[in-house]
């Protein structure tokens, strides 16, 4: 019995040690397989060529070129009649019509104001500060007093103070005994009082601004190029809490809803507009768009584009000089590298031997073949399509009218030269042979290269733009290779 115990003891040792060496022979094994794959990995990856893709975006083929226009306006600086103290009822930036209460002057710093209102009338007061809180940002708080001013001006309004208002130029010098322009005005007309206030009107309609910058006079006619320097720019506020004496300036009126805009031009950028009339401009402050009558003019020997415009005055009244972009580039499309181009040559057939198998319901053309034993035949083949193109036939003259016909553009591995196809009813045959060459790009969204046909709108030195609408061509997010001439069409791209 003790022999036989002691055996067991071996046989069981034996299978441990058995089980143990198997084991570690199975984990090195699979170390070693992926040691070795890595290697492999690392060696395809440094020997073999780099493809870089590009995604197809879509947009013109560069940038509009950006400028900082000079705003010439037909503008007036209105002067105090009187000594006083300043109460403001026109919103800074907003048209006024003609007759309208700009502002009151009075002898005290709290004006005596009593006005007696209709219900209508308070309920449009109402809803105007109904309006206003809704909308009110605390971001833009100053707003609120641009609201006052207007609110007290709309009370005005519904009060009916109203008068004819008159204008003379004023003649002579200022203070300073500098010769006024023609540009600033007086007001002289018949006086308009509300408890102990003056007030004063606009004399015509236009755009109220309580600001000036010593541009007011500046017309085409005497404009310097020192007037584009925009670091020696300033602007005075013309609202004052402070007693104003008469004569002193207190706003500013845009009289005329047409206005010009005037951009320095290199040489270069001068013969490209040369030939434009008007020009459409976004206005980069607020992103806007509009069109404005163009023209090149000359400044001291230097050469600037004129943008005249009859409409946007409200928005831009305050701005003396705007950036903007001149809307030039207007061929938008997809945009390739020039790199990415290939050409390849096809067999065209015309349009009328495209036939559609019944039993697949695939399309393709008729090959005219003959069977084993001799017979007339004929096999169906259906190659990829890479372009549907329309082009006038041979058979048209210059005497006769042009007859179009439509052709398909077929990849000459799918055929071979001579081969004979009919139509569906085979009364017509046509002989494979004629071809014609497409510009196109290697598609890869598949993982291998695809030619896709293009057409191309506009190009430069580095980048084309390509038709969207091309039948069987690239679409927007599409992946072709960068560098075409690194790869030929199917291969396979890691």
């Amino acid at each position: 019995m003790a022999k036989k115990k002691k055996n067991h003891f071996r046989i069981a040792d034996f299978f441990e040690r058995f089980r143990k060496l198997f084991s570690l022979n199975i984990g090195t094994i699979i170390f070693g397989i992926l040691f070795l794959y890595m290697i492999f990995s690392a060696f395809l990856y440094l020997t073999s060529a780099h493809i870089e893709s590009y995604q197809v975006t879509v947009g013109p083929l560069s940038s509009n070129e950006t400028y900082t226009g000079l705003a010439l306006r037909e503008e007036t600086i209105v002067k105090a009649d009187s000594n006083g103290y300043l109460t403001y009822y026109a919103r800074e930036g907003d048209k006024i019509n003609a007759n309208g209460v700009v502002y009151g002057i009075s002898s005290t710093q709290t004006p005596e104001v009593q006005t007696k209102l209709t219900p209508e009338n308070l309920s449009k007061v109402r809803i105007d500060m109904m309006n206003f809180s809704k909308g009110f940002n605390p971001s833009k708080f100053n707003k609120t007093y641009s609201f006052k001013y207007e609110l007290e001006g709309n009370i005005l309004q519904y009060a009916g103070v109203t008068a004819d208002f008159e204008t003379e130029p004023v003649s002579g010098t200022d203070e300073n005994g500098n010769p006024i322009t023609s540009g600033v005005y007086n007001n002289q007309a018949e006086t308009v009082t509300l408890g102990n206030q003056t007030l004063s009107k606009a004399f015509t309609d236009g755009v109220v601004l309580y600001a000036r910058d010593e541009y007011e006079g500046i017309t085409l006619e005497n404009i310097t190029l020192d007037d584009f320097d925009q670091n020696s720019y300033h602007e005075t506020d013309l609202k004052t809490l402070e007693r104003v004496k008469a004569n002193q300036d207190i706003y500013k009126l845009v009289t005329d809803e047409r206005w010009n805009l005037i951009i320095p031009l290199s040489d270069k950028q001068a013969v490209k507009l040369a030939d434009r009339s008007s020009v459409r401009v976004k206005f980069l402050k607020d992103e806007m768009t509009q069109s404005g009558d163009f023209e090149i003019i000359e400044i001291e020997g230097k050469k600037f584009g004129k943008l005249g415009f009859n409409k946007g005055l409200v928005r831009y009244a305050s701005d003396r000089f705007l950036e903007i972009e001149l809307v030039t580039n207007t061929i938008s499309g997809l945009k390739i590298p020039l790199s990415s181009i290939v050409t390849k040559e096809f067999y065209t057939i015309p349009e009328k031997y495209l036939i559609k198998e019944e039993e697949s319901q695939q399309t393709g053309f008729k090959i005219s073949t003959k069977s084993k034993d001799g017979q007339k035949a004929t096999v169906f083949v259906s190659p990829t399509i890479y372009a549907e193109v329309e082009e006038v036939t041979k058979g048209a003259t210059m005497d006769s009218a042009a007859v179009k016909e439509t052709f398909y553009y077929v990849d000459k591995s799918a055929f071979k030269e001579g081969d004979g196809l009919v139509t569906g009813d085979e009364k017509s045959k046509f002989i494979i042979g004629e071809t014609a060459v497409l510009e196109g790009v290697y598609c890869i969204n598949q993982g291998y290269a695809v030619f896709r046909r293009i057409s191309i709108l506009d190009q430069n030195e580095e980048y084309a733009i390509v038709s969207k609408s091309t039948k069987f061509g690239l679409v927007r997010y599409d992946h072709i290779v960068r560098n075409a001439d690194e790869v030929k069409e199917q291969d396979i791209l890691y």
